[in-house]
């Protein structure tokens, strides 16, 4: 099959954007809503984020997340107006292409790449350590919750879900809408059925470290130290991180130029709402000390969940484990949509090989590229498991760096493409120029700090490499690793960086607006 661009009406106007053959009108709003929700994955992200974060900030835990959902939301700006402009299932790649040239976007795409199939390695790994827990409880049998300690059963489980979420990817965005409606409802119940039960306990004075709620709690500037500071809202980026899967599958969803925005605006909105719900619950039922429940203590932050949910709930404790078990494998799921969609579209303008830009025949998804990103994760995650537990626990802690890359460079890619726009009108200013820029700009400064702390090597796991923090290593080894692949691709593929499939442009130019004219004058 032949992956050259084909002309759409995008194409026939000379940016060489064209469609891919992904079926349309598949997700509307609320589907699209559901899977970003998914794939930030709140109930797997706050059991492992919200205890280093009170560990960081204390009391301010709300504060941080709202200092987080700013970039956030500023950024989620700029991707809505790019997606406006130019719906496209490569998103931070096509745009990054089309705004600074086929060097920035193809780093931005791996970016994307990288982040989403280290992260799809853990997320399998916390479903696993999750089925035998839930398994356990279920029984009665303790010794199944150690069976994810069993190196060989671990990492066959692993495999197994890895395989799993990918066949119900490759069925396409409509199976994955419907499993998503399920696991995404149930974890939304149970976490308010905690918060509920975290006030209740409070209200009654039965809470571990009952404390009531401060308008303090609010306040930012109350954190002790910058370093502090940057440490909390670099972890809280990392709780929001996902939403951008909503504008992967643009190409599918109904009103592409619309609703995929408008589905990430939604997603971070709900998202902040349940941060803050469960954020204000856990501080006000367990406290933010080191005491046997409290939400400082270092034996509770590896699953914040785990520790309170029995205290809290009661004998409807299980529900939580298996709200967990539901949010990773969800969230495990829906989060290939992003890889897969990314190297369709690098495949499709041949920034990759050809073959990534198959489609299913039968499905109309990105077949080969899904079956790729679920080769490369299981891959990923048996190589560092078999090495090192905590070189992939430190991998996980880099994702932080990779984030912050790619987002601020489609943050920056939505500003100068946009410019010729810039005093056009106050809206185009705010929406185009302001926001977005603010938010790439907030997001290289926390890349700019977390490298650098990272290079510590007490940063993460405590390891390092030739005295320089395991941390920065990987985080920037993984960075380093796609200049080489796209260096290697110039080489054997050059037509991409040449500028045949995928042209730089803005905004201002005859071709974005005058579509029928430019055609004419390029095809």
């Amino acid at each position: 099959m032949s992956t050259r661009p084909r002309k759409s009406a995008a194409g026939a106007q000379g940016t060489g954007l064209s469609s891919k053959g992904l079926k349309g009108g598949q997700v509307g709003l609320l589907g699209a809503v559901v899977i970003g929700i998914s794939c930030i994955a709140p109930a797997y992200t706050l059991t492992s984020g919200l205890g280093p974060t009170v560990a960081e900030v204390g009391v301010q835990l709300p504060a941080i997340f709202l200092v987080g959902f700013i970039p956030m939301i500023l950024v989620a700006i700029g991707y809505r107006q790019l997606n406006t402009a130019m719906p496209d299932s490569g998103t931070s790649f096509t745009w990054a292409t089309r705004a600074f040239g086929p060097w920035v976007g193809w780093m931005g795409g791996w970016g994307l790449i990288a982040a989403t199939i280290i992260v799809l390695s853990n997320l399998a790994a916390v479903a696993v350590d999750f089925f035998y827990l839930m398994l356990a409880q279920v029984t009665g049998n303790d010794a199944l919750a150690d069976l994810t300690r069993n190196l060989p059963v671990n990492i066959a489980t692993t495999l197994a879900f890895i395989a799993l979420a990918c066949w119900i990817s490759y069925r396409g965005v409509e199976t994955t809408k419907t499993v998503q409606y399920v696991l995404v409802g149930f974890q939304l119940v149970v976490l308010t059925w905690f918060s509920v039960a975290a006030f209740i306990h409070v209200a009654q004075g039965t809470a571990f470290d009952p404390l009531q709620i401060s308008a303090d709690w609010f306040n930012p500037f109350a954190v002790e130290s910058f370093s502090a500071f940057a440490a909390g809202v670099s972890l809280s980026i990392f709780v929001y991180w996902g939403w951008d899967v909503t504008l992967t599958m643009n190409e599918e969803t109904r009103n592409p130029d619309r609703t995929p925005g408008r589905a990430a605006t939604a997603t971070v909105f709900v998202i902040v709402l349940i941060y803050m719900m469960i954020a204000l619950a856990v501080i006000s039922y367990a406290g933010v000390g080191d005491g046997e429940l409290g939400a400082g203590n270092p034996e509770n932050q590896e699953s914040i969940f785990a520790v309170l949910a029995g205290p809290v709930m009661g004998p409807f404790a299980i529900l939580m484990s298996l709200s967990i078990l539901s949010s990773s494998a969800a969230s495990l799921q829906s989060t290939f949509v992003s890889p897969a969609r990314t190297l369709l579209a690098m495949g499709h303008y041949r920034a990759l090989p050809g073959r990534f830009g198959r489609i299913s025949p039968a499905y109309k998804s990105p077949g080969y590229a899904t079956v790729a990103a679920a080769v490369a994760a299981a891959g990923f995650y048996v190589i560092t498991r078999l090495l090192s537990e905590n070189a992939l626990w430190d991998t996980i802690t880099a994702l932080g760096l990779m984030i912050c890359f790619y987002y601020g460079i489609t943050a920056l890619a939505c500003v100068w493409y946009f410019r010729r726009e810039a005093f056009t009108s106050v809206r185009s200013f705010l929406l185009k120029i302001l926001a977005p820029g603010l938010g790439g700009v907030i997001l290289f400064v926390m890349f700019a700090k977390t490298a650098v702390d990272s290079m510590d090597p007490d940063y993460g796991s405590g390891s390092s490499l030739g005295g320089v923090g395991l941390v920065f290593v990987l985080g920037m080894g993984v960075i380093g690793l796609g200049a080489v692949l796209m260096l290697v691709m110039y080489r054997r593929n050059p037509g991409f960086f040449q500028g045949e499939t995928l042209r730089v442009g803005h905004s201002g130019t005859a071709a974005e607006q005058a579509p029928e004219e430019a055609g004419a004058a390029n095809v």
